[in-house]
């Protein structure tokens, strides 16, 4: 996606605890070394091996220093400092083992923040760019993955698949993925030149005026009397859209919700928060719980209930669901409020505060959460109250699938192809099953991924997702009721979880 941030932003001297790669930014200083030996000093009652730590610590960070100026002074070549900064700074966080704790450059700094606020400057493109030449042979152009709807380039009648082959007079064959972004991201108002490529033959030139662009983080339907809700990640914009959806369904006199969470990896603990007190009437959302006595916290609803408790509630989660939406997830099940559907979330049950060091900056693991029925997933994650899976595939069939991939058929056939009606999609995907030996079902979705590739994908594929699928017969067949009777705390899952392993051993 392209993203900007201006170059100094200024950020709120105030701490906001989130969950996810996407968390805190604060004034951070670092407390100097001699100092806390005058606190040691001056108390008289720390204990020895506070001294003994203390003087190890001072003793670590002056061998950094000198080793720094020894570089500087001694290297073969000439270094700039912030290449050994940035590479000293990459290894003391992955000293940590917690792929959580990491050290952020600038253009990772400004991407978070960019989530963070929610919104940023640009042109409203989600972009991909491929490593090499591509398969077809022609030169690693930066190809469009989606429009952002009412953005510039939406507006533009940018399509899916469509190429961008220059950038104000750039050809983007020749530039890396942070050079595109840092010329389609930008200040507002400003004119972004490109060249399109659409097909084998078609390329016209587009002018974008970059706009105020907000990070999408919803979409709503309605299937048939069910409001289908999607969260992509948490932003400070995430509760808004979510309740307006929910207003909608009420409009609509919905009947069930079915609250989908797959492949969301968090973000705004805040906005999980706002979230959950949108289906709960009061009480623990989560709490959160450190090694520092000061950052232990206890969160509860704060915001009116939208979706009354007479509304079946089903939540879809996957291994793609994590950290905010695992809280989301977690605090709807504990407290009985929604019958989970799908495959076992992620397990990501820690939190991040981040820190800017001047342009950059790091994210640090400070606490882990815990849910309602006070249990951790980290590592762990939320089982669903009903497991549905995809079809997974065997080594045999992977080969076949590779086979398949390999001699390009199915993105051929949807080029020439473009407009297929549903019966030709399925006569394909039968020949397709006789050569290749593969599921029917899984050819026809994979035909229509490709499709979807190449025009603005639905809100949802109902006659695909068996996940969705199940979701909908659920609150229809009306044996929701039944079902809830029956369900467990995260807590009392792990105790029996905890209980079978003692008998087995």
């Amino acid at each position: 996606m392209d993203k900007d941030m201006p170059t100094r932003r200024k950020i709120p001297v105030s701490w906001i605890w989130v969950a996810s790669t996407l968390l805190l930014c604060a004034v951070f200083t670092f407390a100097s070394v001699p100092g806390v030996l005058a606190q040691v000093r001056d108390g008289g009652t720390q204990a020895a091996g506070q001294v003994d730590s203390a003087l190890k610590n001072r003793r670590y960070t002056e061998t950094i220093q000198q080793v720094f100026n020894f570089i500087q002074r001694h290297y073969v070549e000439e270094v700039d400092s912030k290449v050994i900064f940035e590479g000293a700074m990459t290894g003391i966080f992955n000293a940590l083992g917690d792929p959580y704790s990491t050290f952020l450059p600038e253009s990772e700094m400004k991407d978070l923040n960019d989530t963070t606020q929610g919104s940023f400057g640009g042109v409203g493109l989600y972009i991909n760019k491929p490593v090499g030449n591509r398969p077809d042979g022609r030169p690693p152009y930066v190809e469009v993955s989606s429009p952002i709807e009412d953005t510039p380039g939406w507006r533009a009648g940018i399509n899916p698949g469509d190429l961008i082959i220059s950038i104000n007079g750039d050809p983007t064959d020749k530039l890396t993925i942070d050079e595109v972004l840092g010329r389609l991201r930008g200040t507002p108002g400003v004119v972004v030149n490109l060249v399109i490529q659409r097909g084998d033959k078609l390329e016209f030139p587009v002018s974008l005026t970059r706009a105020v662009i907000e990070v999408p983080t919803t979409k709503h339907a309605m299937i048939g009397d069910i409001g289908y809700l999607k969260l992509i990640t948490f932003t400070p914009m995430t509760v808004e859209r979510a309740a307006s959806a929910i207003s909608e369904f009420k409009s609509k006199n919905f009947k069930g919700l079915i609250l989908d969470l797959r492949n969301n990896y968090g973000g705004l603990l805040n906005s999980a928060i706002d979230v959950s007190s949108l289906f709960l009437e009061g009480g623990v959302v989560v709490s959160t719980k450190s090694r520092i006595a000061t950052e232990n916290h206890v969160f509860n609803t704060r915001r009116p209930v939208q979706v009354p408790s007479n509304i079946p509630v089903v939540v879809l989660i996957n291994r793609g669901s994590a950290s905010a939406s695992e809280i989301v997830a977690g605090a709807l099940k504990d407290r009985g409020r929604a019958f989970l559907v799908g495959e076992k979330s992620y397990g990501k049950g820690s939190v991040q505060q981040v820190y800017p060091l001047d342009t950059a900056g790091f994210k640090i693991t400070t606490a882990r959460y815990y849910t309602p029925s006070d249990v951790n997933i980290d590592k762990i994650g939320i089982p669903p109250d009903r497991l549905v899976k995809f079809p997974e595939f065997t080594d045999a069939d992977a080969e076949k699938l590779n086979t398949l991939i390999n001699a390009n058929r199915i993105p051929s056939y949807v080029k020439e192809n473009p407009k297929a009606t549903p019966a030709q999609v399925e006569n394909f995907a039968k020949s397709l099953e006789k050569e290749y030996g593969l599921d029917f079902s899984l050819l026809k979705r994979l035909i229509r991924n490709e499709q979807n590739r190449t025009v603005i994908a639905p809100v949802y594929d109902l006659e695909y997702d068996v996940q969705l699928q199940e979701a909908v017969n659920i609150i229809r067949s009306g044996e929701y009721r039944t079902l809830m009777q029956s369900t467990k705390t995260l807590r009392a899952l792990q105790e029996e979880a905890a209980g079978d392993m003692a008998q087995a051993s």
